[in-house]
């Protein structure tokens, strides 16, 4: 039971993480967003190793954090990019699909999984493929929705480095994450200044810290999860974040979606459940 709580609540900072960090990136370069989240990481993650003074890790157990931390580079890039093209209420939920990808290598691993899981992970993709195709107008049939490539290669990015969390994380919750961001941030940083840097006005300011801070907690609360529970289920609860999402762009920014799509959404979380469940 405390696996499935801490990666819930990892699951609902994620959520307000990203949607701040998506409706920042509709007004400013998605890698000067990424750069100031993954500062603001580092100075808790950072803060907090000073505090517990935790045991340093083994050798493998950085290399793997370094490599969640390149796999998150992609993520989150093409995540936040994907939320500040496209509809927020599709582009996230099919980037819950990242839980594949840790299922994906534990069946590489020799495990099997149950007669559910394989009907959530069949529901996943159908439910996808229905939330990723929107209406043209007057009825001239379907199209594939802005955002949604980058929604999947964000999914992609999150599982790896979903899994190189997971190997990490027994040395250390703090350190593994700490890692993470130092890796990931003179990448992010390089990208920023190549493709212009621009300065965020102060009402972005507390929006973004908001979201470095809640990014980070999440990705503390996961790390400590998977060191709890099992891989296959913590990942996949951890990835219903897209619900949070949803919720607030609908408040928020007032998004309507297709019913098609939306019955796609809930087919692909439906899918997402069932793993979990099995």
């Amino acid at each position: 039971m405390i696996a499935v709580a801490l990666a819930l609540s990892a699951s609902i900072a994620w959520g307000f993480a990203d949607f701040a960090a998506g409706f920042a990136a509709r007004r400013l370069p998605v890698f000067v967003v990424t750069v100031v989240i993954q500062a603001v990481g580092l100075v808790v993650a950072g803060a907090v190793v000073l505090l517990l003074d935790e045991h340093t890790p083994s050798w493998d157990q950085v290399w793997w954090a370094v490599f969640a931390g390149l796999a998150g580079v992609v993520g989150l890039s093409s995540f936040y990019r994907g939320l500040a093209v496209g509809t927020m209420g599709i582009v996230g939920p099919i980037s819950t699909t990242a839980a594949l990808v840790p299922l994906a290598y534990g069946l590489a691993r020799g495990e099997r999984p149950s007669s559910l899981q394989a009907a959530g992970v069949a529901l996943a993709v159908l439910g996808v493929v229905g939330a990723s195709l929107e209406p043209l107008p007057e009825g001239r049939g379907r199209r594939v929705g802005t955002g949604v490539g980058l929604a999947l290669l964000a999914a992609a990015g999150f599982g790896c480095s979903l899994i190189g969390l997971s190997k990490a994380a027994p040395g250390g919750v703090v350190w593994a994450t700490l890692v993470m961001r130092i890796v990931a941030l003179p990448i992010l940083t390089t990208l920023m200044l190549f493709t212009g840097p621009r300065r965020p006005s102060r009402r972005m300011w507390p929006l973004l810290v908001g979201a470095g801070v809640c990014d980070t907690g999440a990705t503390l609360l996961y790390a400590a999860a998977t060191t709890r529970g099992l891989l296959s289920v913590v990942a996949v609860l951890a990835s219903l974040y897209p619900v949070v999402i949803v919720v607030l762009a609908r408040i928020f920014l007032h998004e309507r979606v297709a019913r098609g799509q939306l019955a796609g959404v809930a087919v692909a979380l439906t899918g997402v459940a069932l793993v979990s469940a099995g």
